[in-house]
């Protein structure tokens, strides 16, 4: 999934378009949640596609653990993998539904 496919666009008064701000979905603990521990040389991007199959959902992974700036992970951290992903690519589309 394209994490930009579905945020608004927006033209400013010379006409130049860019996008608008990607708003991201709560994404609370379910039962269904997968709690790691990691280890030397783990990133995000690579863990969602080991348990997603799509590196492009790494943003959930780091939305839910309050990640930001980084993609790799230093080893022995906490981390919380999001099982219901469907739910929450579909609550992001809601938030930045193209207009």
């Amino acid at each position: 999934m394209k994490r930009y496919r579905s945020t608004r666009l927006k033209r400013d008064k010379s006409g130049i378009i860019s996008y608008q701000t990607t708003k991201y979905p709560l994404i609370p603990i379910q039962d269904n949640d997968i709690f790691i521990v990691t280890k030397v040389g783990d990133r995000i991007d690579a863990l969602a596609f080991d348990y997603y199959g799509d590196s492009t959902l790494w943003w959930i992974i780091a939305k839910a653990n309050g990640i930001k700036g980084k993609i790799s992970i230093d080893p022995a951290t906490d981390l919380r993998i999001p099982g219901n992903v469907s739910k929450i690519i579909e609550d992001f589309e809601k938030l930045n539904i193209s207009g």
